[in-house]
């Protein structure tokens, strides 16, 4: 179960090192992505088993992202949980088709919850 593949796209540096620390601690296999503008390629290349994807960045947005995702054959089944500490987010996440939502900041437990939850459905 646990040598699953999960891509992370944020751009904050510090949130990607604690979630990679996290994720990797708790034995998976974790790709970064600091840039919106290559979520997509990255996603493709690495085929993760889940994708975790931060609502607000510059450039591209979560949600474009997510609908981008869902578009392409290749990856619409990718399952993605997404967070924001916009109070907004919930909507945006289920509205664009996310998975899985968490508010920021996030509690790390509640986070491994959901991500084990979505790579057993």
């Amino acid at each position: 179960m646990k040598d699953k593949k999960i891509l992370v796209c944020d751009d904050d540096q510090g949130i990607l090192e604690m979630l990679e620390l996290l994720l990797e601690e708790d034995g998976y296999q974790v790709v970064l992505e600091p840039n919106s503008v290559n979520a997509l390629k990255a996603i493709e290349r690495e085929s993760p088993d889940i994708v975790l994807l931060d609502i607000w960045m510059p450039m591209i947005s979560g949600d474009q992202i997510l609908r981008s995702l869902r578009d392409n054959p290749k990856v619409s089944s990718t399952p993605v949980l997404m967070y924001s500490a916009s109070t907004d987010g919930k909507n945006i996440a289920e509205s664009c088709g996310a998975d899985s939502y968490i508010s920021k900041p996030f509690d790390l437990a509640v986070m491994l919850e959901e991500i084990e939850k979505l790579l057993q459905e």
